[in-house]
């Protein structure tokens, strides 16, 4: 028998609780989306906005700061300077938004600022990175793309497999291919594009009835809201190592949401729509010392790496201390409860493909 932190019997009322969950989830979702507006959008890293990073290793221990102030003379747009490695390393990466000014100008000017400004101290440039405005456009786009067929493939996947609903999966999928279709001919910002098909996608999960689906669907597009949200509000940038975290939060949530939804199929089999809510409580519960167990040790170790992992991860990690936790959350007080507004034991059994409105 496995390892068991939570007793057989425990009943606790999570579905009692949903009305207060979707309120904190929406205040928290709207104040993300608050200061993404305030601050025009996301912070844009080097990868996506362009610019360029210069890795140097000086010979003594010196503050972030003091590089700073060595290099204030040079008027470098967006600076950024983290230290690299372990503390004995004294490696540091200095990164600017400025990618007009050829690369070789760049370094020139970093070293006589960092020659004439620190002091008694000797350092090597050991990299030297450029990416280009349109680069970076391009890995952006790139990149939102990858997290919007994440989810779709998930949404698709869920609704053939879990379901046992492939005709009404292939229904969606085209009808998918066809909206984006429709919507690539408007022109649209890839931003605003994908945002888009997520609705259409919403919404056909909805019409057909995949209400597996919906439900892991809207506690994806949840977890990453929040997170998003959460970066922008502590200014934090980002970068291709942000959006695998992202990618990585949405599979880690997939799976948790999975373990409770198999959960909830196999304890409503043959039981009556009246007794939907108290079946997918139950199924909570049992799953509940798993669910624990498996985010206690996820979240311990991407704690440690936060703490311990140095300024190159540290956001990546701090992007998983985020998402894991909220996965879980969603998993419990989000997707279940979706799943309870829009199905139950007779609309999960049906085979059909054909849409079963009420």
């Amino acid at each position: 028998m496995g390892l068991q932190i939570i007793k057989p019997n425990t009943a606790i009322d999570f579905i009692g609780f949903r009305k207060i969950a979707f309120i904190l989830s929406a205040l928290v979702i709207l104040i993300g989306l608050g200061s993404l507006i305030y601050n025009g959008g996301p912070k844009y890293g080097i990868d996506f906005a362009g610019g360029i990073i210069v890795q140097v290793k000086i010979d003594q221990q010196t503050e972030v700061q003091e590089i700073k102030d060595a290099l204030t003379p040079v008027e470098l747009p967006g600076l950024v300077v983290q230290s690299l490695g372990l503390e004995g390393d004294n490696e540091y990466l200095i990164r600017t938004s400025n990618s007009d000014i050829a690369s070789t100008v760049i370094r020139d000017k970093i070293s006589q600022a960092l020659s004439e400004n620190l002091k008694n101290k000797s350092f090597e440039v050991q990299r030297l990175e450029m990416v280009g405005p349109k680069v970076g456009a391009d890995l952006r786009s790139k990149a939102l793309e990858a997290m919007f067929y994440a989810v779709l493939l998930i949404a698709i996947y869920i609704s053939g497999r879990f379901e046992q609903r492939w005709m009404a999966a292939a229904i969606m999928a085209a009808c998918l291919l066809a909206g984006q279709y429709a919507i690539s001919l408007t022109g649209l910002d890839i931003g605003w594009t994908i945002i888009g098909m997520l609705i259409i996608t919403l919404g056909l999960c909805w019409y057909l009835k995949l209400n597996y689906a919906l439900g892991a669907v809207v506690a994806l597009v949840h977890d990453v809201l929040i997170t998003v949200g959460v970066f922008s509000i502590l200014g934090k940038e980002f970068d291709l190592t942000i959006i695998a975290a992202l990618l990585t939060i949405i599979g880690y949530s997939l799976n948790d949401t999975i373990i409770v939804f198999d959960r909830i199929r196999e304890n409503i089999a043959g039981k009556g729509q009246e007794e939907f809510p108290m079946h997918i409580n139950q199924s909570i519960n049992q799953t509940l010392s798993r669910t624990i167990l498996t985010s206690g040790t996820t979240l311990l170790v991407v704690f440690s790496l936060y703490l311990l992992g140095g300024g190159v991860i540290h956001d990546f990690a701090l992007a998983l201390l985020i998402g894991v936790g909220i996965g879980t959350y969603s998993s419990i007080f989000v997707a279940s409860p979706i799943l309870l507004g829009f199905g139950g034991p007779k609309d999960d059994m049906e085979e059909t493909g054909e849409p079963q409105n009420a």
